[in-house]
């Protein structure tokens, strides 16, 4: 009996250290959280109140939303969803010239719902930093002031005012640790917001595709690095970390920029992170299986705890882009299909979303992943390869061949506006450095103009793809060298102005200021003017939306 019971008490000694170690664990490994981006560029979606029982019934307990609609917040009222809400870029300038707008705005679209709708916090603006509309200067003035009518409401206790950077805001990212922040950015608005932030106590919103680096660089990107699949990892070269995954990489490459400005105490939420389940044959890796295992293998290695090689006891929280698919949003195959659900409400593809879910998920075996794998594992982040300048696809002296993607202004204002924001967004990653205010390309400030360059920027990156020249009807292609363009346009511009300097002096009226301001033609009833952008060579052709007055 004195031996059975001396064996007993080894047993339960054994239970209670294993449980111990086993708790111990886990508390090591703080859990991560998971929401999804409830995007409504469609014309097919559930109602929000169907939208809200479908986020209850998958265990969804955090959602973002890109505006205050009014029919989604009472929706959410009672759900103990918590909520992101937006204050949109076209709002930015108004909210930070004019504290009595952002005083009004959350009067408006806060006040009314806020407790029983669970707002925690406020993204003012969207990756500003690539806005074609040049929102950099305003954004912190925004913050300022939309956090100013929180206190004024008693409200900034609750809910925290942040702005989603794209990893485009980045000067450099490979490896992880030498991430450091554009340098015309620091001063004027990365410094100053950092120092909003932790002020407030707040953190930094980021907006994350490991899909766009694999999709432009498949042949030295590893798809299961993409995809958090078992691979042999790289170690880091400038800390000795090994990655064994490119989403951790990318975090942590906008951690090493934070923490090389020594604001080391803020920290990371990713509001936005997905992979498409379709695409253009260009857009390499989007297909169902690879968007399963990219959010299922990010759900899981979120909700298992850890965080990032860098900030190992920072937990995650990850928002998923995006709830539906959108069936109205532009730019190529893969910008409708990020949803994990279609908008009858079936799953795109099966992926847990809680904790528990993890415990009996299963992914579904590759049938061509040997195949896809061959390619070395050598990360690239932020969409560029190591040591690029921000650019990526067709090379400079191989665009100036030819074809070329246009503006079509007569797509209308709206759509124009809509596809050059999508074109300059971290989505479509054109290059719209030139027509920034100041820059070789601004003149002439029209939207067709500045489209244009744009979506030729786009389409040039995307290896001159037919898809990557539509933009919902509000580009097409042209196929005529633009030396030839220059040419006939010199000589008309030249005969033009023989005509007006005629005019003038046999009837003496007056000119419009602007009548021999710009190099332009009369062709089709609109306008093309050759420009020289941005130190690159070759002219480029720009459609003209307005008359010649």
């Amino acid at each position: 009996m004195l031996c059975s019971t001396k064996k007993q008490g080894m047993e339960r000694l054994i239970v209670v250290c294993l449980c111990v170690s086993l708790l111990s664990i886990f508390a090591l490994a703080d859990p991560g959280a998971v929401g999804v981006n409830y995007g409504r560029i469609a014309n097919d979606l559930p109602s929000a109140v169907k939208t809200v029982e479908l986020l209850k019934s998958q265990g969804i307990d955090k959602v973002k939303i890109y505006d205050t609609d009014s029919a989604v917040l009472k929706a959410l009222s009672g759900s103990s969803i918590k909520v992101i809400v937006s204050l949109p870029n076209e709002n930015l300038t108004a909210a930070a010239k004019y504290p009595s707008f952002a005083l009004s705005w959350v009067q408006k679209n806060i006040v009314p719902y806020y407790p029983l709708t669970q707002i925690h916090a406020i993204a003012v603006g969207n990756e500003v930093f690539v806005d074609p509309n040049n929102t950099t200067d305003v954004l912190v003035p925004a913050m300022k002031n939309v956090q100013s009518a929180l206190v004024f409401y008693k409200l900034d206790s609750g809910i925290k005012i942040s702005s989603p950077f794209a990893l485009s805001a980045l000067q450099s990212s490979f490896p992880a640790s030498s991430g450091s922040f554009k340098t015309e950015l620091i001063e004027p608005v990365i410094k100053p917001m950092f120092d909003f932030l932790r002020e407030t106590k707040s953190y930094l919103m980021l907006n994350a595709y490991p899909f766009f680096a694999y999709s432009a660089n498949a042949d030295v990107i590893s798809l299961d690095y993409a995809l958090f699949r078992e691979n042999p990892g790289v170690v880091d070269s400038g800390n000795g970390l090994k990655y064994t995954n490119l989403f951790d990489a990318q975090v942590d490459a906008v951690y090493a920029a934070i923490k090389a400005l020594k604001y080391d105490d803020v920290d990371i939420v990713v509001t936005e992170t997905g992979w498409p389940s379709n695409g253009d044959k260009e857009e390499i890796g989007a297909n169902p299986e690879n968007a399963q295992a990219y959010n299922g293998n990010l759900v899981k290695r979120v909700l298992t705890g850890g965080g990032t090689p860098l900030k190992s006891e920072t937990k995650l929280v990850v928002y998923l882009f995006a709830l539906y698919n959108e069936n109205k949003k532009f730019g190529p195959t893969s910008e409708r299909n990020y949803g994990l659900f279609y908008p009858s409400e079936e799953k795109v593809y099966e992926i847990p979303f809680t904790l528990e879910q993890v415990k009996t998920w299963k992914l579904k075996p590759a049938s061509d992943r040997k195949a896809q794998s061959q390619a070395p594992t050598k990360p690239v982040y932020g969409g560029e390869s190591a040591g690029s300048n921000g650019t990526s696809g067709v090379s400079n002296s191989s665009s100036a061949k030819g074809p070329f993607c246009v503006a079509n202004v007569k797509s209308g204002k709206e759509r124009l506006q809509k596809a050059l924001d999508y074109a300059c967004g971290a989505e479509g990653g054109a290059d719209c450095r030139s027509i920034q205010p100041g820059a070789a390309c601004y003149d002439p400030n029209t939207l067709g103009a500045h489209a244009t360059i744009a979506f030729n920027s786009y389409y040039q990156n995307k290896g001159r793809a037919n898809s990557a020249c539509y933009f919902g009807g509000a580009a097409y292609v042209v196929t005529v060298p633009p030396s030839a363009y220059f040419i006939f346009s010199l000589a008309l511009t030249l005969l033009y102005a023989a005509c007006i300097f005629y005019l003038f002096h046999r009837n003496s009226f007056l000119l419009p200021r602007n009548a021999l301001g710009n190099l332009m033609h009369i062709l089709d009833g609109r306008y093309i003017c050759f420009l020289q952008c941005a130190g690159d060579v070759k002219p480029v052709s720009v459609l003209m939306d307005f008359p010649l007055e």
